[in-house]
């Protein structure tokens, strides 16, 4: 008996110790992460962690709207993912692959014919691995403000010619992903946002995902600012309906933990597609280009494997790393432009991840 007695005390002065571990890193992390707001003079911010599939730590910071005063809240509150979309967009394309109705090796062309031909052909997975020389934003296109639709949206840049040949070097671009949309219509037979809630949202239980309709009236959507010499005030109005698939989703830091434990325990897609996505593509010089299918694949000072997505855009800097190693996945959203999240990373993986 008191054998008996001895263990379960020792189980209790474990779990206590566990315990008090647990809410030191809580305290830890509200401090780092308020200091880094106020450093950074962010008017809102979200961050939501989970572990082993449960979320462990979700707060809202500041305010989603400064002239109104209402609070950030991590739950409802929609920011701007900005290029997060393009892994969303990346878990839709590997569903198609699993729907035999996507092969990531065949040309575009046999998705998407009447897109002006080029002097090279190039394939989904060039596209998705930004290897396949199409052009990102000119000038001041990052601020269209023209309601379009995705296929109208391809009119900005489909008679450019390609930078390179494709598989020749590794160039950002978020109008690749605006095809990539195109191609899931077409291969699906569905509209695209109808095939990503039904096969991605939906199915996750991201209920708070949608699109960013810039004349809607959202009482979730939080405001969205800018910095200029120092003031933080509210950005221009833009369009991102026509770019969805690569920057143009709404969504709220504990509905991007839903998905990025996709990428851990994956539900909606098969492992085979998944080790699709996360494998790294490798130019035709045999450089690694650290990215996979819509997401970026590196390691941490500990060597823990991570998966990532940064996202910038007007009145947004957003961040989703995933640790599959630690089944530990954080996500992070601002409204504010131009935020420098590195520091942060660092600190909340110390805590939480090595």
């Amino acid at each position: 008996m008191e054998i008996i007695k001895f263990f379960l005390l020792s189980l209790l002065m474990v779990s206590s110790c566990f315990s008090q571990k647990t809410d030191t890193n809580f305290v830890k992390a509200n401090a780092i992460a308020q200091k880094f707001l106020e450093a950074q003079k962010i008017p809102g911010m979200s961050i939501s962690i989970s572990k082993k599939g449960a979320l462990i730590w979700s707060k809202g910071f500041g305010f989603a709207d400064v002239k109104t005063k209402k609070k950030v809240n991590s739950k409802t509150t929609q920011f701007r993912i900005a290029s997060i979309s393009k892994t969303l967009t990346a878990v839709a394309l590997a569903k198609l692959v699993d729907e035999k109705k996507l092969n990531f090796d065949v040309s575009l062309y046999d998705y998407v014919p009447e897109f002006p031909k080029k002097k090279y052909d190039f394939t989904i997975r060039q596209i998705a691995g930004h290897l396949s020389g199409i052009r990102h934003y000119n000038g001041s296109e990052f601020l269209i403000n023209k309601k379009m639709s995705i296929v109208e949206g391809l009119d900005v840049f489909k008679d450019s010619k390609l930078l390179f040949k494709p598989q020749s070097k590794f160039k950002y671009s978020t109008y690749g992903w605006n095809l990539l949309s195109v191609v899931i219509q077409n291969a699906s037979g569905k509209d695209y946002l109808k095939y990503m809630n039904k096969n991605v949202f939906e199915p996750l239980k991201m209920d708070k995902t949608v699109l960013d309709i810039s004349d809607d009236e959202n009482e979730d959507r939080t405001k969205f600012y800018i910095k200029r010499k120092a003031v933080v005030k509210e950005g221009p109005s833009v369009s991102n309906e026509f770019k969805a698939a690569g920057g143009g989703f709404l969504s709220t830091s504990e509905d991007l933990i839903l998905f990025g434990n996709e990428f851990i325990q994956p539900k909606i897609i098969s492992e085979n597609s998944l080790k699709e996505l996360v494998t790294p593509q490798i130019t035709s010089e045999g450089k690694n280009t650290k990215y996979g299918i819509g997401i970026g694949i590196s390691k941490t000072k500990q060597n823990n494997l991570r998966y990532s997505h940064s996202g910038g855009g007007v009145g947004a800097t957003t961040y989703l790393l995933i640790y599959p190693e630690k089944e530990v996945v954080i996500s992070i959203l601002t409204n504010l432009s131009g935020v420098k999240m590195r520091d942060l990373i660092k600190e909340l993986e110390i805590i939480f991840v090595e």
